[in-house]
């Protein structure tokens, strides 16, 4: 299976091309700048992989929640990408993919996943590898307060992303001897959206090109004039 991937929820803009487990990545850190970067990126790790367009067999993208334009730019691609070459589409959460770079660099199985999402909110995710390659969504993904996040019922837990960065001593407060260590600075990979998007076709739960919609989580997406 070739798949390729793209990954633009964060400040980190990344595609990969995922062969039968073989991944080739182009990831930069380079706010404002995914729109011009992405198409670059895939054409680059599609041609390091010996792979056209016409060899794909499935389209993954970051779905969100993250950044507005950020998700629109990964959906917009994969779907003009799909439209073309009438493919499938996997869209991947990005907190999801965040908790299996977790795993996959620093072997964590229970990842808190947060991504800062201004306002004085984080977008939220409590991942679980179980015993297993990877990570699955326990409960449900939200946006809140750093105080409000719902604290797991047990077990020692591993934060990672900006959202620790933004709000780490909130969060740590609020999740007080759950929490063993939290890990700003990381982000989304289109590697991880890959991986996930493997398991993903596996199950049947892909969609079609008009499907592959961003996943926001706020519908607001500035603070009101006063």
């Amino acid at each position: 299976m070739r798949i390729l991937a793209l990954e633009t929820a964060s400040e980190a803009c990344s595609a990969a091309l995922w062969h039968d487990g073989a991944v080739y990545q182009r990831l930069e850190v380079a706010p404002r700048r995914h729109g011009e970067l992405i198409l670059v990126m895939a054409e680059a790790v599609m041609a390091e992989a010996g792979c056209r367009r016409s060899d794909l067999d499935l389209v993954a993208f970051g779905r969100g929640p993250g950044a507005f334009t950020g998700l629109r730019i990964a959906a917009g691609v994969a779907q003009g990408i799909a439209f073309a070459r009438d493919l499938p589409v996997a869209p991947v959460s990005s907190l999801q993919a965040l908790a299996q770079g977790a795993l996959r660099e620093r072997g964590w199985r229970r990842v808190l996943a947060a991504f800062d999402a201004r306002m004085g909110e984080v977008y939220w995710g409590a991942f679980d590898a179980g015993a297993g390659d990877a990570m699955a969504l326990v409960g449900e993904e939200r946006v809140c307060g750093p105080a409000a996040v719902p604290v797991p019922d047990e077990g020692r837990w591993y934060g990672a992303g900006s959202g620790w960065d933004a709000y780490g001593g909130e969060l740590a407060g609020a999740l007080g001897p759950r929490l063993a260590e939290a890990e700003g600075g990381r982000h989304p990979e289109a590697r991880d959206v890959a991986q996930l998007a493997v398991a993903i076709a596996a199950a049947g739960a892909t969609v079609a090109a008009e499907a592959a919609l961003p996943v926001y989580l706020r519908n607001q997406v500035a603070t009101p004039r006063s």
